[in-house]
């Protein structure tokens, strides 16, 4: 059975989601601290050893026109380093709107705003992962 992983990276922190085995569902694992990217190699290193992960989902911020912009270059950079050190495919997402998505859905959940910046990362890795699935099964 395939597993997934989402990743919303950014610049301090990559929110981590996997699917279930069936991938019907994505849940948020974590989100990593990022402090080099050896440590934040490591630290997906676990995650697709414990999860059993088969290939990694990250979101490409994009502009509203849909060009990538220094954001989304900073990611492509980062996935770059990743893929020299973690054999799996590596998908892209679009993943514009996943953050503010994230934030309204847990400001009308009355999530208080510290405890919101403690799992937005993650949420939007929820989101980019299952935007890719049901993509994917059409």
């Amino acid at each position: 059975m395939d597993r997934l992983m989402g990743l919303d990276v950014g610049d301090r922190t990559i929110g981590v989601a996997v699917s279930d085995l069936l991938m019907i569902t994505a849940q948020g694992v974590t989100t990593i601290k990022r402090t080099n990217i050896k440590n934040d190699i490591k630290e997906l290193k676990k995650i697709i050893e414990e999860y059993q992960v088969t290939k990694i989902v990250s979101g490409l911020p994009k502009r509203l026109d849909g060009s990538v912009g220094i954001q989304g270059e900073k990611v492509l950079e980062f996935l770059e380093k990743v893929k020299k050190h973690i054999d799996l495919p590596v998908e892209l997402e679009d993943e514009r709107f996943t953050t503010l998505m994230s934030e309204k859905m847990l400001i009308e959940a009355d999530v208080k705003r510290k405890k919101r910046k403690e799992v937005i990362d993650k949420l939007a890795a929820v989101q980019i992962l299952t935007s890719y699935m049901q993509r994917s099964t059409k």
